[in-house]
Formats: structure tokens, sequence, C-alpha cells
């Protein structure tokens, strides 16, 4: 078991716990009302975003499922491939998430505020490592 990958392994696991529950909790507080909604676009738009929201907690659980296996099993052949492709996995995602605070309007403190870039290189990192 490399504690690299162990560590990175739990804080997948505890992303999706947060992600899932306390995440979907906090997105409740943009839920439309819908007697102001009569055409229901806003519970749409916001049905959508929540089906996306979770669209993460499913990768989330998948990679900690996937860093699991390779921590706890022999299961895959070929493991370094693996952890090299969740690797740019997390680094694609803090990109994506550094970029789009970028191109949103901005508010003060808002890259600490949405700091979960940090996160996600921290994880990328701690799988890179511990693949080589």
């Amino acid at each position: 078991m490399n504690v690299l990958i162990l560590i990175a392994n739990i804080l997948t696991f505890l992303a999706f716990i947060i992600h899932t529950f306390i995440g979907d909790k906090e997105l409740k507080i943009n839920e439309p009302i819908d007697d102001l909604d009569d055409s229901f676009q806003k519970r749409e738009k916001w049905t959508m975003s929540r089906c996306g929201w979770h669209w993460v907690s499913f990768d989330l659980l998948f990679a900690t499922i996937g860093l699991g296996l390779i921590n706890f099993t022999s299961y895959f052949d070929n493991e370094k491939v693996l952890l090299q492709i969740l690797s740019t996995y997390f680094l694609g995602y803090a990109i994506v998430w550094g970029l789009t605070i970028v191109i949103s309007k901005q508010f003060p403190k808002n890259y600490l505020k949405l700091g979960q870039w940090i996160l996600l290189l921290i994880i990328s990192g701690l799988i890179y490592l511990g693949t080589n």
C-alpha cells in the first residue's frame, strides 16, 4: 500500500461525502419557488444544475472506488496507467475550476472562497507522486 495514494483516496472519499450530502443541501438554497416561475424555466435550469452537480459526485465516487481497489487489492493489471489517468483527471478538474473562476464575475477572495481547485491539485499531486 502506498501512503500517498491512500491519502489521496481518503481525500477523494471525503470530497465525495461532502459534495454529495452537504453540497446538495447548499445547492437547495438556490432552488426556485414555483409560484414565481410560471414557465418552470428556473426549475428546469436548477434541476439541470443539480444533475450536473451529482455528476461530479459520481465522478468522485468512482475515483474513490478506483483508488480503493488500487490501495487494497490486486484487481487491476496496470495500476500505474490508471493512476496516471486519475492524476491527469484531477489536474484537469483543477484547471477547469480555475478557468471558470477567471471568466466569472469577480467577488472578494473568490479564489479562496471557491478553493476546491486547491483540493483537486493536492489530490492530483499525491497521486502523481505516489505513482513515481
